[in-house]
């Protein structure tokens, strides 16, 4: 933990991906209150391209002193320099679940053979296009030989992948627990077997050209406390401290 730092009427500027998103918006005004820092936040997806991204953002002339985003979205960053050295933090883990329209039936998923089955019989499947989607898309689909019938759609962000589920436009869909648990209008049917998981760690880290690197780096070390609100807030979307 870093050495206290006064109370200050400090504002700073967060960009985070969907996966730690129902966490970060709960807990957020406890460190608000406790510290008097004000905290400004901006979404962008962990990976993928486009204007929605957070490495398009950054890159784009986007001011931030933090990002949290998946571990895979996080490499890329450093990669191109964007990360303060040694200030990374995992905050919390989100394996692959699945998600329906709310009072559709629920399929079996629980192996691969199932999963299949009810990819098949969905038809057209919804995911972010973020790490997870580019691990459907990857890895799941094309390890599961699925017929050309079923039809897989990425849209930029969690969110409108649950509206496509919502509207409609999908009948199946797959992203982290924690950001399908949050949707209204949809249900998970339950986490994909082990044998086609993918188990993220969301992260948060100082952005190198912070201008507030010290406040930045008190709302990391606030967010991977071990407090009440914070292991409650996480057990809510899904979630699980990183281990070891």
């Amino acid at each position: 933990m870093t050495p206290a730092i006064p109370n200050t009427a400090e504002t700073i500027k967060v960009i985070i991906s969907g996966g730690f998103a129902a966490v970060y918006r709960e807990v957020l005004p406890e460190f608000e209150r406790s510290t008097g820092i004000k905290v400004e936040t901006g979404s962008g997806a962990s990976e993928g391209t486009g204007p929605k991204t957070i490495r398009h953002q950054l890159a784009h002339g986007t001011k931030a002193d933090a990002v949290i985003l998946s571990r895979e979205g996080l490499r890329r960053l450093n990669e191109d320099g964007r990360i303060r050295a040694g200030s990374d933090i995992g905050l919390a883990t989100a394996p692959l679940a699945a998600a329906v329209r709310s009072g559709s039936p629920k399929p079996d998923i629980g192996t691969a053979a199932a999963l299949r089955t009810a990819l098949i019989d969905a038809g057209r499947v919804v995911a972010p296009s973020s790490t997870s989607g580019q691990f459907v898309r990857d890895k799941i689909f094309p390890g599961l030989n699925l017929p050309d019938t079923v039809q897989l759609t990425l849209e930029a962000r969690g969110t409108e992948a649950a509206e496509a589920l919502r509207a409609g436009k999908a009948n199946f869909s797959i992203g982290p627990t924690s950001e399908l648990v949050q949707e209204t209008g949809i249900e998970v049917v339950g986490l994909l077997p082990a044998d086609l998981q993918l188990v993220q760690t969301f992260t948060a880290a100082v952005v190198s050209d912070s201008k507030s690197p010290d406040a930045a780096i008190r709302l990391i070390d606030f967010l991977s406390s071990d407090t009440a609100i914070l292991r409650a807030a996480i057990r809510r979307a899904g979630m699980e401290r990183p281990r070891g």
